[in-house]
């Protein structure tokens, strides 16, 4: 536990860390954010509803991603939700060893732009996203966003 003098840091009610699993299928995509949602109210994390909004359309894209392109080889996916003081943080883990990269815009094509759209998504929240390799030899695919939107009207005393 870190502390600051002489008074150790305490996490606040709402800090942790959260992770479940679920099959590679369509029906995960809308149970996981679900899941992520019922979450974040169960834990009364003090989100504004823009990050909450823009955070269930990363996870329905990251979920939507891991069962398309990895089901194959990851008939399990799991998805973890951080949450800290002022940030939080979900991630989506597959076995698959292939490492997505963010599509550039192609009006032609029907799909093909969610880590585009995940990672667009979190810049704009002032947050970020990528994908890291895991020891195993899959991969999780991460997007971290600051609890209060850039764009949100500063809050009164």
């Amino acid at each position: 536990m870190e502390s600051r003098g002489s008074v150790p840091v305490r996490p606040l009610p709402y800090e942790g860390v959260w992770r479940f699993t679920a099959p590679a299928v369509d029906v995960s995509v809308p149970r996981a954010r679900h899941a992520v949602r019922d979450l974040l109210a169960r834990q009364a994390v003090p989100v504004d509803g823009d990050v909450v909004q823009c955070l269930l359309v990363i996870v329905s894209e990251l979920v939507t991603n891991a069962v398309r392109h990895a089901a194959v080889l990851s008939p399990e996916i799991a998805v973890e939700v951080a949450v800290g003081a002022d940030w939080l943080r979900v991630s989506v883990e597959d076995n698959h060893p292939y490492r997505p990269k963010a599509l550039e815009r192609d009006q032609a094509r029907t799909g093909g732009r969610g880590l585009l759209l995940v990672r667009e998504l979190s810049r704009e929240a002032g947050g970020a996203c990528d994908v890291e390799h895991t020891a195993g030899g899959g991969k999780v695919v991460w997007a971290s966003l600051p609890l209060t939107s850039p764009t949100a009207p500063p809050s009164t005393p």
